[in-house]
């Protein structure tokens, strides 16, 4: 075997260790191979898609590079790697300007297996050394993706003819955006599957394989604590909270997770109910009566007649039964019936309302006026505070209460054995004022 052979032969193992069958592949009887290069999306990063719309999406991961190559005898020793470049979304002036790069690192390292440099470079330094940020503005024409800056334009003009090893791929039965976000999701889901979770309802950890993952929360359970919470929400007829385990979260579940986890029977049970649920929401769509039947049936504008496209039986939409045309409905009649009686009642109960006020405020005004008729014609006795009239006679008073006497002018007790004392009393301020 000579140096060449050798050396081709460690650098294709060395590879075939490093990368794993999907991002490397190689020719067995010949040394030629595919290497597909995911590059490193920094976070955050975004497509701007330029078209007929105007389309920006979030990506985490791009197609790959795909480096095809052959090996030719003299290699390393004298001749580099024959080799093509392709790509679905970098335009073909950037992809010739990636072939020339990789030009410039066999010339700097002739004489040496460069395959794996070039691997490097076009995998960590691509997006810098094109310039490309977010967002990545693709500019497509008809299903050719076209994603040059100012800078790749003014590189395109001093370019007379385009490197024939640099290919733009293209897919005539799919657009560029549908082509990226569907590579995308995969690659998501690829790692997703790779990776270990715990569930948050039993704590065992699983693979991302043997979970569920909720998208708008990216909350993730094992599958098999998803299945019995989804079985007992369809068993007890709540179709429509297939969401989120986790508490206060809203997150729902779409149709394809929950037929990937549930048995075809639930399925077909979450499926009706919760087209029944939906139908139960549209103002338009009422329920054939007949028990036997109960199939959906659109209702026309401003008519109150149904009919049944799977029995034909006609019926009034207000009271469910069979229609009865211009007449008035026995439904219509009992609401009538039953609301002129709340509105009779209502009304008695407003009139004896209104009464009742009515004498509460005639009430009032007699309390006030008795008041005011006490306090002006009427004195308290100063033993046990009783309210007093004075009608006629003289100034000495007999509680008819306590039976004490008092001055009706001072209000002064009198002794019982003279009680008229306090009035021949010189000093008495009722001196001679005991009147008639």
């Amino acid at each position: 075997m000579s140096d060449n052979q050798e050396a081709q032969s460690d650098e294709l193992l060395a590879l075939a260790s490093i990368y794993d069958e999907e991002e490397f592949h190689r020719t067995e009887s010949s040394q030629k191979g595919e290497i597909h290069l995911c590059l490193e999306l920094p976070p955050d990063f975004r497509l701007l898609i330029k078209g007929q719309t105007r389309v920006e999406v979030d990506v985490s991961y791009l197609p790959p590079l795909v480096l095809s190559f052959e090996l030719p005898t003299d290699y390393p020793s004298s001749s580099a790697p024959v080799f093509t470049l392709s790509s679905i979304w970098l335009s073909r002036v950037q992809i010739a300007t990636l072939c020339k790069r990789l030009d410039e690192l066999w010339e700097e390292n002739r004489g040496s297996v460069v395959l794996f440099t070039w691997i490097q470079f076009l995998k960590e330094e691509t997006l810098q050394f094109l310039n490309i940020q977010s967002p990545l503005e693709i500019q497509t024409n008809g299903v050719q993706p076209q994603c040059e800056s100012a800078e790749s334009q003014a590189a395109a003009a001093a370019v007379e003819e385009l490197d024939q090893r640099a290919v733009q791929v293209a897919d005539p039965h799919s657009d560029i955006l549908t082509q990226l976000l569907d590579f995308n999701e995969a690659q998501k889901k690829k790692v997703f599957e790779a990776t270990v979770f715990s569930c948050k309802i039993c704590f065992s950890e699983n693979l991302g394989s043997k979970c569920v993952l909720f998208k708008e929360c990216q909350h993730v359970y094992c599958k098999t604590c998803v299945e019995e919470y989804f079985k007992i929400l369809i068993k007890n007829g709540e179709v429509q909270f297939l969401s989120c385990p986790e508490p206060e979260c809203t997150s729902l579940a779409t149709p394809a997770q929950v037929k990937l986890l549930v048995s075809e029977e639930d399925f077909a049970r979450y499926d009706r109910l919760l087209l029944q649920w939906s139908l139960n929401l549209m103002t338009d769509v009422v329920y054939c009566p007949r028990v036997t039947c109960c199939m959906a049936v659109m209702l026309e504008s401003d008519r109150t007649v149904g009919i049944c496209p799977s029995c034909q039986f006609v019926f009034c939409t207000t009271c469910k039964r069979t229609y009865h045309g211009l007449s008035i409905c026995k439904e219509i009649q009992l609401r009538m019936l039953k609301e002129a009686r709340e509105k009779e009642q209502e009304l008695l109960e407003e009139k004896e309302r209104v009464d009742y006020e009515k004498r509460l405020e005639e009430i009032e005004t007699e309390e006030t006026l008795s008041e005011d008729w006490v306090t002006k014609n009427c004195k308290q006795c100063p033993i046990c505070r009783t309210n007093i009239e004075k009608s006629d006679g003289c100034n000495k008073m007999t509680c008819f209460s306590c039976h004490a006497y008092f001055c009706w002018l001072c209000l002064a007790v009198l002794g019982g054995k003279d009680p008229y004392l306090h009035f021949r009393d010189l000093e008495s301020p009722c001196y001679n004022q005991q009147g008639p």
